[in-house]
């Protein structure tokens, strides 16, 4: 019995891994970030599939994306909050295994209700996922490369976009929306298998409780760039809730060919979170600033081109490029003025970013009723943006 034990590999030591083993660790982070992004933009396109088959109004099957995200912003700081004491490569795997259930039940949920239990489980992950992976990568990089290493990990994200998001979409429609999720239980199993087999033990990253993590909460640094964030993700997310309306009403572009519109957008989101890792690892915030300014910047020039298809389609591609390049900076920011509340900082990012997402399709809501144009949310966006810009100095200027 003793011989069978000494027998099982050991797990090593995040100290004792070879640079291509870190590679193929990043990359298994990076196909859990692929299952959230799958999943987190997937249900926007099989609501109608949704309403008909549970017998419910496309505006009450709308409820089950609001139902997600309020997962998110409740499940990133309660879970990162009471699971400091847990061992990072333990918390990661079961992170992973939670959204592997949720999907099981969203794939096999039997009437709307159930629907929103399991869209809801869903959430609860996807911030401390993102929190607890993008801090083991940053932990595992060589120096100077923790921004590039939480953009790679982010980039899961982006490339869902482009890759698992249009997959699922076809899958839905070609076989039920179920399939959909059933498609994210695959992607997750798959991710989850890998954490287990080539996790490392992540034995510098040291253990927190829950009176350090929520130390993160009465720091000043962390609520300015909290702020800052949310409202510069509301401004590309304003563009990003009405781009089908805009593109087929304003520019004339058939809805056949929305889904180039919206690979357009995803191309550029896989390139910026990238790019804003790289901007990162030489100045965070420098980095943050240059990415608002490309926002606003490319938000009013989508104002202005809304009215032809080509090169609208260009610049809400920009605009996607621009707004992912400001995630990797947020985060590493907050891991850097967190003090040990690394964890719970980090998770914030995701909950500010998903806030911002709730927000620019709110205040886009307003001004498109308010009887304004399909392209004139980017004008507010650019505001909103503009705001975040002049909150950057005080953040900056106040940080010791």
């Amino acid at each position: 019995m003793t011989d069978r034990i000494n027998s099982q590999p050991r797990v090593p030591r995040q100290t004792e891994i070879s640079p291509a083993r870190r590679n193929i660790v990043l990359a298994a982070l990076m196909l859990g970030s692929f299952a959230i992004g799958t999943t987190e933009f997937v249900s926007m396109g099989l609501l109608p599939l949704i309403s008909a088959d549970l017998g419910v109004s496309e505006d009450r099957a709308s409820v089950i994306i609001a139902t997600y995200a309020l997962g998110v912003v409740v499940g990133a700081p309660a879970i990162t909050a009471v699971t400091g004491r847990m061992p990072r490569r333990r918390l990661l795997v079961l992170l992973m295994a939670l959204l592997v259930v949720g999907h099981v039940l969203s794939a096999f949920a039997w009437n709307f209700e159930v629907l929103l239990v399991a869209r809801f489980i869903a959430g609860l992950p996807h911030g401390a996922y993102f929190s607890v992976a993008g801090l083991s990568a940053a932990s595992m990089a060589p120096p100077g490369k923790r921004g590039t290493a939480i953009a790679l990990v982010g980039m899961g994200l982006s490339v869902a976009t482009i890759i698992g998001v249009p997959a699922a979409q076809a899958l839905g429609q070609w076989l039920g929306w179920q399939a959909a999720y059933a498609l994210v239980v695959v992607i997750g199993l798959a991710a989850l298998s890998l954490l287990v087999l080539l996790m490392p033990h992540m034995v510098n990253m040291k253990p927190t409780d829950v009176r350090t993590e929520l130390g993160a909460v009465r720091l000043p640094q962390v609520w300015l760039t909290i702020a800052l964030a949310t409202i510069g993700f509301t401004g590309m997310f304003s563009v990003y809730t009405y781009i089908t309306w805009t593109m087929t009403e304003m520019a004339g572009l058939d809805v056949r060919w929305m889904w180039l519109v919206l690979m357009a957008y995803g191309v550029g989101n896989t390139l910026g979170s990238y790019a804003g890792g790289r901007l990162a690892d030489r100045n965070v915030d420098r980095a943050i600033l240059v990415s608002l300014v490309s926002v606003t910047v490319m938000l009013v020039a989508f104002y202005l081109a809304a009215s032809h298809a080509v090169p609208a389609t260009l610049i809400f591609g920009a605009i996607g490029f621009a707004g992912a390049s400001l995630t990797a900076p947020v985060q590493l920011r907050l891991m850097d003025v967190a003090g040990e509340a690394k964890t719970l900082a980090a998770a914030m990012s995701q909950s500010a970013f998903n806030l911002g997402n709730a927000a620019g399709a709110a205040i886009g809501g307003l001004v498109v009723g308010a009887g304004f144009s399909f392209a004139a949310p980017s004008l507010v966006g650019a505001g909103m943006t503009v705001i975040a810009i002049l909150l950057w100095f005080p953040m900056v200027g106040t940080r010791r």
